[in-house]
């Protein structure tokens, strides 16, 4: 087995057939059937399952793509590592970021690009879970996230903690009575959009809990992972959103109200996380750095 099989073996994988593969590798299609041949009679186990002209991983060719995608990563970043020895801070920097703490990104990288114009950006996103799958496959370096995290292999600098605060729409000021606080069990009948992520626990799990401390189920009526189709749907008027507060700071809402929540004890924690015993590329060490001091 060597790296050309891999890489073989795994664009098979992504294309789903070998017709495809041999397309997207720039070679004739007899050769990587060959390839793949030679691969399974040294390995002595089926790697896929013919089904018409699609191609289905076994569970040993599960197991081998996994281990092929970690070697190819580890070779690039090996590469990437020999090559920047002698080279100055640029390439492109893949970046991800949850929307409702993406505040939290903008000024750096400003400052990051004045610094250092020779670098490019590659910016991805999704709620926590999603962001860290990114991370465990290589796909980003970095990423500015909500926590909790349910990662242990990981390495973080914490952001200061904040509030949550309740997001209204304007038609409903008369329900506050241009109040710019509000208790929590005042809100027992509002109509509830809340955050919630794709897998995990999270900010739902958070301010539900604090709804109950407080002596009531909320009526939460949607949820979703993105923090932008809340409040567009908040400014629209379907319901109210509890949210942290720098969520609103990515967020222009003229039609929607922000009221504090007094008696609220939640507070929202946020980070930027990398890899643990990972190499790191000169850029994205870099940018670390600037989360360490003010912009």
């Amino acid at each position: 087995m060597d790296i050309k099989q891999l890489q073989y073996f795994c664009t098979i994988v992504q294309e789903g057939q070998i017709t495809r593969a041999a397309k997207k590798l720039h070679m004739a299609q007899p050769p990587l059937s060959h390839q793949l041949k030679q691969l399974e009679e040294e390995l002595d186990v089926k790697l896929f399952d013919r089904i018409g002209r699609k191609m289905e991983l076994t569970k040993s060719g599960s197991v081998l793509y996994d281990r092929a995608l970690q070697i190819l990563s580890e070779l690039d970043e090996a590469k990437n590592e020999v090559k920047e020895t002698n080279e100055g801070v640029k390439g492109k920097l893949s970046i991800g970021a949850s929307k409702s703490c993406f505040a939290f990104l903008p000024d750096r990288l400003r400052a990051f690009r004045e610094k250092y114009p020779l670098v490019t950006f590659q910016l991805r996103e999704g709620d926590t879970y999603y962001i860290g799958e990114l991370l465990k496959n290589r796909e980003i370096e970095l990423a500015v996230t909500r926590l909790p995290l349910e990662m242990d292999d990981i390495e973080m600098i914490r952001f200061p903690t904040e509030p949550y605060v309740l997001v209204i729409p304007e038609s409903w000021q008369q329900h506050i009575h241009n109040k710019t606080s509000i208790k929590m069990i005042d809100i027992k009948n509002f109509p509830l959009l809340l955050l919630h992520r794709i897998n995990g626990k999270g900010q739902f799990e958070i301010v539900t809990s604090e709804c109950r401390r407080h002596g009531f189920e909320p009526k939460v009526i949607l949820e979703c992972p993105d923090a932008s189709m809340l409040l567009s749907l908040v400014t629209a008027g379907v319901g109210a959103t509890i949210v942290p507060k720098s969520t609103l700071q990515s967020y222009y809402a003229d039609k929607a109200i922000v009221i504090e929540l007094e008696d609220a004890t939640i507070q929202s924690e946020s980070a930027i996380i990398w890899l643990k015993n990972r190499y790191l590329s000169k850029s994205a060490s870099r940018m670390i750095e600037t989360f360490q001091t003010n912009v």
